[in-house]
């Protein structure tokens, strides 16, 4: 088990950890890594020790079973599955992940669906744990008691809120669900209960902590509002988003707003900024394993996504931003994106041979490497030198979960393996910025109807990323201290960005302008593939993307997305059979699988 990130959570002296046994019938799937009675750690110091382990699997990795399926950035599940990415290295590398491109293969015995499954309710049990545990304690404060609980409630309503997301037929596994108490099933719906979760979180939680990893009243609003976006209430969400852009703060107090250069909210030296909504916290040198099969405090579900050859991490060349975000990345006379999708035609950016020479939004070099642009302090990305099939991976390495040179050995972990010192690197996953706040926020407002507050919250985020001091310099040392160049002189690229107007901005493409920014913005974060099922133009989004793709990508020659099976992925053949072994009807598998 991985040694918890005291600096983050809480005071070093909190040194208890506990796994409980998991239900009988495998359910949690969870096997008991070490069980003592309950009343041992019934104290606020043993439970205050559980709270930080449920805190722990947020970052998607928990030693038992998970692995780069489970990775909190779901670089998988949110990038692979659209069009936003390439699974990345060869085929039959980490080969599980190829049927995430291709649909028409992916089975319920894949290997590397159960680690999702499993992490989230690995997740939901320790939160559990910490909920029967604290029924018992004694001599712990009422207030305390409330803020723990507010606390496990909402942790066990996001790893629910995860499996929602990829799953949809889940059961909501709460402090009931137990050996003696296996009348479970996946046919009613959960969400009224994750909501009664955030709810309470909401009530209970206070606005500040000395503990800027902690989950703060603010944060619990931002998910229920999220919550509220996927079940498409948008007269529920509307009014939390417009209290939290108005009045949300970070943990420590900190109002939410928009860092001044895009590029901070993946730099290392700049995480935990107002931006920051709710993160992952990482370390390094923490004395955390980094041998095979441990489990550190560095971003483990990320180490394979690095160029390859070359520049940061010692491989893999994983996710890889596909040709058509690249292409999405174009902009009209205007500064404006294509949002009739004609940017799909014509030269593509970065084609090796014919690269395109018209105007680009800069967000294109601070979220994919490529030929010729300065990848960071690198140097200048050398093109397919750095990818390791550009049959199947296109020309882009991806840039958000990296480092630069300059920060390796300060924010990149030690250690005898060799990724320990190059791959493994504490830079937080964002689980939730303010930008997806402000893009939720204008769904809501195109919704309802209000076009100038759905235009002006674009615009914000079009002008954070129209602002000269946070590009691209060529000729220019990069400061890794504030994610910028040192001379702004000659821009990467031909860049232009401009702003919507009440002209540009009208009743027929105000909802598609809204959707396209949440592409550009949040690219390579993990939430493309999502966002497409919400809106429920999944299937022929991505199957015109394969059409695109299928002529030169061989891994996509084999692939199709099926309507009504697609959105969301197979529940693991192995649960429904150890489920469902005594006869009983538990779990039913998902439609199409």
């Amino acid at each position: 088990m991985k040694k918890m990130k005291y600096k983050y959570l809480y005071g070093a002296g909190i040194v208890v950890m506990v796994v409980l046994a998991a239900c009988s019938k495998g359910f949690l799937e969870k096997p008991p890594i070490g069980t003592l009675n309950p009343e041992i750690v019934a104290t606020e110091q043993g439970v205050q020790g559980l709270l930080i382990g449920a805190y722990s699997l947020l970052d998607g990795n928990g030693g038992s079973g998970d692995g780069w399926g489970s990775a909190a950035s779901n670089w998988g599940y949110g990038g692979v599955a659209s069009d936003d990415a390439y699974k990345g290295s060869d085929p039959s590398d980490v080969a599980d992940f190829a049927p995430f491109e291709q649909f028409i293969t992916l089975t319920p015995t894949n290997g590397a669906v159960p680690q999702k499954w499993n992490l989230g309710y690995n997740g939901a049990q320790r939160c559990n744990g910490v909920l029967n545990t604290l029924a018992i304690a004694k001599g712990i404060s009422a207030s305390t008691v409330t803020g723990i609980t507010a606390q496990a409630r909402f942790l066990r309503a996001f790893y629910h809120m995860e499996l929602k997301k990829v799953f949809n037929n889940i059961i909501y596994a709460d402090e009931t669900v137990n050996p003696e108490n296996t009348a479970v099933t996946n046919t009613t719906d959960v969400w009224p209960k994750i909501e009664a979760d955030l709810k309470f979180a909401v009530d209970n939680l206070p606005e500040t902590w000395s503990e800027v990893g902690r989950v703060n009243k603010s944060a619990a609003k931002a998910f229920l509002a999220k919550a509220y976006m996927f079940q498409k209430k948008f007269t529920a969400a509307y009014p939390i988003l417009q209290d939290l852009i108005a009045n949300g703060k970070t943990p420590n107090g900190v109002k939410y707003g928009l860092n001044p250069q895009f590029y901070s909210n993946f730099n290392p030296a700049q995480k935990n900024s107002r931006e920051s909504v709710f993160a992952v916290q990482t370390s390094v040198q923490d004395g955390s394993s980094v041998d095979w099969g441990g489990s550190p405090n560095g971003n483990y579900g990320d180490i394979l996504n690095f160029p390859y050859n070359g520049g940061p991490g010692a491989c893999c060349g994983f996710y890889n931003p596909s040709q058509d975000l690249g292409n999405a990345y174009k902009t009209d006379a205007n500064g404006l994106p294509f949002l009739d999708e004609s940017y799909t035609s014509g030269l593509k950016v970065s084609d090796p041979t014919t690269p395109y020479k018209g105007t680009l939004d800069p967000r294109i070099d601070l979220t994919a490497g490529r030929k010729g642009i300065p990848y960071l302090d690198w140097g200048l990305h050398p093109g397919d030198d750095w990818i390791r099939n550009v049959a199947n991976n296109g020309h882009f390495s991806p840039k958000k979960n990296v480092y630069a040179n300059s920060q390796k050995g300060q924010f990149t972990d030690v250690g005898s393996a060799y990724w320990g010192p190059t791959e493994l690197v504490a830079n937080n996953v964002n689980l939730l910025r303010y930008s997806d706040l402000l893009l939720w926020a204008a769904e809501c407002a195109v919704t309802a109807g209000d076009l100038p507050t759905a235009m002006a919250h674009v615009n914000a985020i079009r002008a954070r990323a129209a602002d000269p001091s946070g590009w691209v310099y060529k000729n220019s040392d990069y400061n890794a201290a504030t994610a910028m160049y040192s001379t702004q002189t000659t821009p990467a690229d031909n860049y232009k960005i401009g702003l919507y107007t009440a002209a540009t901005f009208t009743s027929a493409n105000a909802m598609k302008a809204v959707m396209f920014e949440r592409r550009l913005e949040l690219a390579m974060e993990g939430h493309r593939f999502f966002d497409l099922v919400r809106w429920g133009i999944a299937a022929p989004t991505v199957n015109t993307f394969i059409a695109r793709e299928k002529a030169q990508r061989p891994l996509k020659q084999n692939a199709s997305f099926t309507a009504g099976k697609n959105e969301y992925f197979p529940i693991p053949q192995g649960t429904i059979d150890r489920l469902n072994s005594d006869g009983t009807k538990r779990i039913t598998q998902n439609p199409g699988y």
